[in-house]
């Protein structure tokens, strides 16, 4: 084979093109195994959450405007994790009708837990204490109703830190949003 009269060109394009493919169905078999978890952040599908992003954060914001929605940890350790969630109007009047709903997990696992119905004092939900099948970040979405007003509120509880935040309060390196915005 003689490749210097010009018949290189059809060689290299053949092995192009067969590299390409070949990187492609590396990257299709590489995301097939991995372990792809879908979001459910708004306690839906994240379909359902995407098309509804705009009724969602209508009633966030319609939520806030009316209420004050506070959390409390007592205990963050894995044999005991206590939440308190309180719930005032504006003018700190507790509201006592609220209907809360409480799921924590992990994100790599299937672990959920469900927290049953909350005792109601003076606008201050007591859920009774769980215990986790093992230490680490956990993540605890909370859906609050009260009437017509609804609001999603994401929480990350760390056990070996014994802490507790807002998912959207936190950059990756730990600094607070609120700290850099002011």
């Amino acid at each position: 084979m003689n490749f210097s009269n010009g018949r290189i060109w059809p060689y290299a394009i053949s092995i192009m093109i067969i590299m390409v493919f070949s990187f492609c169905v590396a990257t299709i078999v590489v995301t097939a195994s991995a372990n792809i978890q879908m979001s459910d952040m708004y306690m839906k599908s994240y379909q359902d959450a995407d098309m509804d992003a705009n009724k969602i954060i209508e009633a966030e914001i319609a939520f806030d405007k009316k209420y004050d929605f506070k959390y409390i940890a007592d205990s963050l350790s894995v044999d005991d994790i206590s939440i308190h969630i309180t719930i005032n109007d504006l003018k700190s009047n507790p509201i006592n009708n609220a209907k809360l709903l409480l799921i924590m997990d992990r994100t790599q696992e299937s672990n959920k837990i469900t927290f049953d119905e909350p005792s109601v004092n003076q606008g201050v939900y007591s859920f009774k204490s769980v215990k986790l099948p093992q230490e680490g970040t956990w993540n605890l979405k909370v859906k609050v109703q009260v009437n017509n007003n609804y609001k999603y509120v994401n929480l990350k509880i760390d056990t070996l830190k014994k802490e507790i935040y807002s998912v959207f309060d936190r950059l990756q390196d730990g600094r607070k949003i609120r700290e850099l915005v002011e």
